[in-house]
């Protein structure tokens, strides 16, 4: 179906008509062109540099109801693909609820961008959304700082937060497994997990978040538990074996290699065992296809 027949729009009322199509051959030269088109939903793929690895099934259907009512509002944004697939790179929650609601188009601003203007578009678009986990947001800035080979200062300009809320945001990703996983889960809030991320002893630290998770400790009660534990002689805290520094540093390799909470135990006899989580199927999907690649 072309553009000049006439069909059902995706786009909301009103919308189509101050945003005509665009022939984007013409833009194919400047990586930062842009046109807006409709743009068919079986030709438009996932984002793999997507931070969001769950989406709440209500919420898509309210998403789906609004979207048979009143068409997209705003459009996502793609890439168009050397095989003429569209490679999201910010809507994927629009793109799912325009599926759910019947549409086989979808208004798209077509970007022209490399693999990196992608990645660092994609990223800084989703973590402005108010509804992402603090860890989805702490791997993106994470995925920002290396694959983009941004400083702190320039993550802070990009993004539009201050370099202390970037710090404390990248710190979550060096609590235990355990941790991230309670705060991923809506255990704790991110104001528990920098309290207990002052806590280095990982035994005393996993044993303070499990009284905090047990009891439904609010921040100031976690905070002050924290401190009473801190305070008391080393001979009164009970200590775990700890990792052998080989154990702990591929445990810390593994973790920033697959981007996901790695846990490794190991008893005094050299028998343990390694713990990968994952947060969804599609999670599961690219972690296992990173092994299965040797983790490139």
């Amino acid at each position: 179906m072309t553009a000049k027949q006439k069909k059902p729009s995706g786009l909301g009322r009103g919308l189509g008509s101050i945003l005509p199509d665009i022939d984007i051959d013409a833009a194919q030269g400047n990586t930062m062109a842009a046109a807006i088109s409709e743009v068919p939903l079986e030709k438009v793929v996932a984002n793999p540099y997507q931070p969001r690895k769950e989406f709440d099934e209500e919420a898509l259907e309210e998403l789906a109801q609004s979207v048979r009512q009143q068409g997209i509002i705003t459009p996502v944004t793609v890439r168009r693909m050397p095989d003429g697939t569209y490679q999201l790179i910010a809507g994927e929650r629009r793109t799912r609820a325009a599926r759910r609601a019947g549409l086989t188009e979808i208004p798209a601003y077509i970007r022209v961008a490399t693999d990196m203007q992608m990645m660092e578009m994609a990223l800084v678009e989703n973590i402005q959304r108010s509804d992402l986990g603090a860890i989805e947001v702490a791997l993106a800035y994470k995925a920002l700082i290396e694959e983009c080979q941004l400083t702190h200062d320039q993550l802070s300009d990009r993004v539009g937060k201050n370099r202390s809320t970037i710090t404390n945001y990248l710190r979550l990703l060096n609590l235990p497994a355990e941790t991230q996983l309670a705060l991923n889960g809506n255990r704790i809030s991110m104001a528990h997990a920098r309290a207990l991320a002052s806590v280095e002893d990982t035994a005393l630290h996993l044993e303070l978040l499990h009284t905090i998770v047990s009891r439904h400790l609010s921040v100031h009660q976690a905070e002050q538990l924290i401190k009473n534990a801190k305070t008391k002689p080393a001979s009164k805290v009970k200590h775990r074996g700890e990792l052998p520094e080989a154990h702990s540093e591929a445990q810390s390799r593994l973790k920033n290699r697959l981007q996901s909470a790695v846990e490794i135990k190991r008893s005094q006899r050299g028998k343990g065992s390694l713990t990968i989580h994952f947060n969804s199927d599609s999670d599961f999907e690219r972690i296992l296809a990173l092994l299965e690649n040797g983790g490139k």
